[in-house]
Parts: structure tokens; C-alpha cells; sequence
């Protein structure tokens, strides 16, 4: 496994699964409407087969990525796709809705062993720095086209062959992607395994679901009615309960140590921001185009396709500068472009020429495609390669939580407004994203220039750090 083509086949068969996690995130939305017919059952149910897939992801993405480490990348990802397999079938053949939600949390466990693990995978077959920031600007790339691939994925699935086969559709591909990871990806993990952090996990598991419950259905129940303070309780509690337990453990899960690194938490932060951005972007898009402007979900696909393919675009183009030059230069592209995209936008109401969408749209997908490489290699190169499980799971997990923040925020905006009257109540919600890109811009600006990725010299930093942690 030790020429360059085979690495890259091992890139091209964990991009897969990662298009298939990303596409379930979005592809649901569109069939709703549709399900909700099939299985007679209103709005409010209906959410729950989106939300339940998204909680239960977040929740166990870094556990996923340290069992990983611990167990072998290649087992736990093959278990991922045989579980997110037969969830699929599940979720295709349910006949009630909560035989769907059930089906969709069972989904959610197994994507969690396939993003993060498939991007230890990658990060340990492909260990020359600056190859394998191009190899992450792929990653980068497909992320991007599985997320707005979805609208457009969904409803052609939808329209031409109803909603259950937009579960249906992942079954083929995770039978290809099982038999290439047996042929050839190889088993990797950590030289020493770690011991297991059960109160660690779990108690991981409680904060980042408890939050994205809370941000999910704040705006449904209120900010502050008793449900949503016991929420926030019950994180605060985890979030201490969790500080006191790692910084007791010798092998914590999550090193506390890490967020003293400035480039780590610097990734981690613009990730959730960036996806904050993203996120609100496709919800206000989306509705603000089927329900203010009355088009139907293939016609909003095809709007926003610039996005898609601004984002397929950059994002190699992202990994090839940061092995080059260092993450700034593209994060600086990332937040200038996210910025002058939110800012098309500020203005609009029912009347605004769809040119000018598109050129929003596409704006922002310019500004994602370059944003994510350089947020990705950033967090990777922060921990030994014997802990890549781990740190593509806490990226991954702060995506999931911009996400989930960024719908909440925009949802909440515009959760009260009539079809007349969405574009304007859209407008904070674009100031937002124009927000986001500036503060990556200024971050970015003000944080010290990093050079690019060099190999690690015997007897160096990174090679004291994989001692440590091993």
C-alpha cells in the first residue's frame, strides 16, 4: 500500500462514504413533505427523522474516531457501513414514523464510524504533510458536493421514484464501498492502544447531543421555557462533570492539553463558524425559494448548483495552497468570499433577480471550498497520527455543531414569518452569514502566519507529542 496509486484509491473509497454521511444530512429535507403523505403524519414528527440522525452523530463521532485508534480504522469503518447499510433498509421499508426516527438514529450511529475514521485512514496512508493536504482538499471537495448535492439528489429521487428511494439509493453504494475497503484499504491504529474513557464518552456524548437537541428545538419550544433551562442545565452539568473527569484521567479522550495548542482551537473554532455560515445559508436558500418564491425542490437545486460547483472546485485548489503556502492564504479567500456572499443578500425580498442568488450562492460556495482544507489539515497535524481517529472527530463534531447552530439561529429568524413576508424576515439571517465571513477573515488576519506543512525532523516537537500520547 505504499504507492502513490493505491494511496489515492484508499482517498477515492473513504470519500465515498463520506459523500454518502454528508448527502443523508441534506437529501431527507426534500422528501419530507412526501413522507409525512406516506405515513400520514404532520410536521413536527416529520422533523424528528432529520434531527435524530443529526443528535446521534454528533454524539459519538469522537468516541467513533477513539475506538477506531484503539480497535483498527478499517474495522470500525467496515462496521459503519454495515450498520449505516441496514439502517437504510430499515429506514426504506418502515411502515410508521417512529420505525423511521428509530431507524434514522440507528443511520446516525454508523455514519459516526465512517467521517472521522475514514479521515484517520486517509491521514495515515498518505503522511507526507504536503500530499496530504491536497489529499484533504479532496476530502474538502466531496464534503462540499455531498452537502449541496443533496436538495438536488433528493428531489429527483423523490419525483421520479417516491421518498423511499432516497434510503434505497445508499444501499448499492455501501455494498461497493464494503467490498473496495476489503480489497484495499489497509488496517491501522494506534502503536499502543489507549485505554478506554467510558465516563469520558459518555459523558462527551451527553454534552455535544444535549447541545444540538437544544439548538434544534429552541425555536420550536422557546428559549427560555422550562424545557429549554433544563436543557442547559443538564449540558452545563455534563460540560464541568466532563472538565473534571479528563483532566483526573492519564488517557483522557480528549486531552485538555490540546485546547492550549492556538492553531487546534483556532481549527476547531472556524469550523463551527464556517458551518454556521453553510448551514443558515442552505435553510434560508431553501425556504426562502420554495415557500416565498414558489419553486419546486429541483428548480432550487439547479439555483444553487454554483454553489456545488464552486465548492468541487476550490476545495482541491484549498489543499494544494495550504501544502504551499500555509493555511492563511486560503482562509483569508475563505472569508472574504463568505462575507461578499451574505452581503448580496442583505437587501432581499421577492423580487430579486435570481442572477444575483446565484452569485450569492456561488460566492459562498467559493468561500467553503477554500475554508475547509486549511480548518481540516490545521486540526489533523495538532495530534500524533496514533490519535487521528480523535481529531477528525472533534472536527467533525464541530461541524455538527455550526450546523446545528446555524439552523437554529436562521430557523429561529424566520420561524413566525408568512410566505410575503420571508425575504425580509431572511435578512438578519444573510447579516449573519456576511458575520461569519468576516470573522474568519479577522481571525485569520490576526493569528500569526503559518508557513506549510513540513515532515516532522527526528527528536522534534510532533514526534515528542506522539510519545507522549502514544
Amino acid at each position: 500500500m505504499d504507492t502513490e496509486p493505491r494511496r489515492w484509491t484508499v482517498l477515492a473509497i473513504c470519500c465515498l462514504s463520506l459523500f454518502l454521511v454528508g448527502l443523508d444530512t441534506t437529501i431527507v429535507n426534500v422528501g419530507l413533505p412526501s413522507i409525512g403523505a406516506g405515513l400520514h403524519v404532520g410536521t413536527r414528527g416529520l422533523e424528528w427523522t432529520v434531527d435524530a440522525y443529526t443528535i446521534v452523530l454528533a454524539s459519538l463521532l469522537i468516541s467513533s474516531g477513539a475506538l477506531a485508534d484503539r480497535f483498527g480504522r478499517r474495522r470500525v469503518f467496515r462496521l459503519g457501513l454495515v450498520v449505516f447499510g441496514a439502517a437504510s433498509v430499515a429506514c426504506a421499508l418502515a411502515p410508521t414514523v417512529g420505525m423511521l426516527v428509530a431507524a434514522r438514529a440507528v443511520q446516525g450511529v454508523g455514519a459516526s464510524m465512517l467521517s472521522p475514521v475514514a479521515l484517520a485512514i486517509v491521514v495515515n496512508v498518505i503522511t507526507e504533510p504536503r500530499e496530504r493536504a491536497r489529499a484533504i482538499g479532496v476530502w474538502a471537495a466531496v464534503f462540499g458536493v455531498s452537502m449541496a448535492a443533496g436538495p438536488i439528489v433528493g428531489g429527483a429521487l423523490v419525483s421520479g421514484f417516491g421518498w423511499r428511494s432516497v434510503f434505497w439509493i445508499n444501499v448499492p453504494v455501501v455494498a461497493v464501498a464494503l467490498v473496495l475497503t476489503a480489497l484495499f484499504v489497509p488496517e491501522s491504529r494506534a502503536e499502543r492502544p489507549r485505554r478506554l474513557d467510558g465516563p469520558g464518552q459518555l459523558l462527551l456524548a451527553v454534552v455535544v447531543g444535549g447541545s444540538v437537541a437544544v439548538l434544534i428545538e429552541g425555536p420550536h419550544i422557546g428559549w427560555a421555557s422550562p424545557a429549554a433551562i433544563a436543557g442547559y442545565l443538564v449540558v452545563a452539568a455534563a460540560v464541568v462533570a466532563f472538565g473534571r473527569v479528563e483532566t483526573r484521567r492519564a488517557e483522557p479522550l480528549v486531552d485538555p492539553q490540546l485546547f492550549r495548542r492556538p492553531p487546534f482551537v483556532a481549527a476547531v473554532v472556524g469550523a463551527v463558524v464556517v458551518f454556521v455560515a453553510l448551514s443558515a445559508t442552505l435553510l434560508l436558500n431553501t425556504l426562502y425559494l420554495q415557500h416565498a418564491r414558489g419553486m419546486t425542490p429541483v428548480a432550487v437545486g439547479l439555483v444553487t448548483l454554483p454553489m456545488a460547483i464552486a465548492a468541487t472546485v476550490c476545495a482541491p485548489l484549498s489543499g494544494m495552497l495550504v501544502g504551499r503556502f500555509g493555511p492563511r492564504p486560503p482562509l483569508m479567500l475563505a472569508g472574504a468570499f463568505i462575507a461578499a456572499g451574505g452581503l448580496c443578500l442583505v437587501g432581499i425580498d421577492v423580487r430579486t433577480p435570481v442572477g444575483l442568488l446565484s452569485l450569492a450562492y456561488l460566492l459562498v460556495g467559493i468561500g467553503f471550498g477554500f475554508a475547509n482544507a486549511p480548518i481540516t489539515n490545521t486540526a489533523v497535524s495538532g495530534l500524533p497520527p496514533a490519535r487521528a481517529g480523535v481529531a477528525a472527530g472533534i472536527t467533525s463534531t464541530a461541524r455538527q455543531l455550526g450546523s446545528a447552530l446555524g439552523i437554529a439561529v436562521a430557523g429561529s429568524l424566520i420561524a413566525d414569518a408568512s410566505p410575503a413576508h420571508l425575504a425580509q424576515a431572511s435578512r438578519p439571517g444573510w447579516v449573519l452569514v456576511a458575520g461569519c465571513g468576516l470573522l474568519v477573515l479577522a481571525v485569520t488576519l490576526a493569528a500569526p502566519a503559518a508557513g506549510p506543512p513540513r515532515a516532522p525532523q527526528p527528536g522534534g516537537r510532533i514526534k515528542a507529542d506522539a510519545r507522549r500520547d502514544a
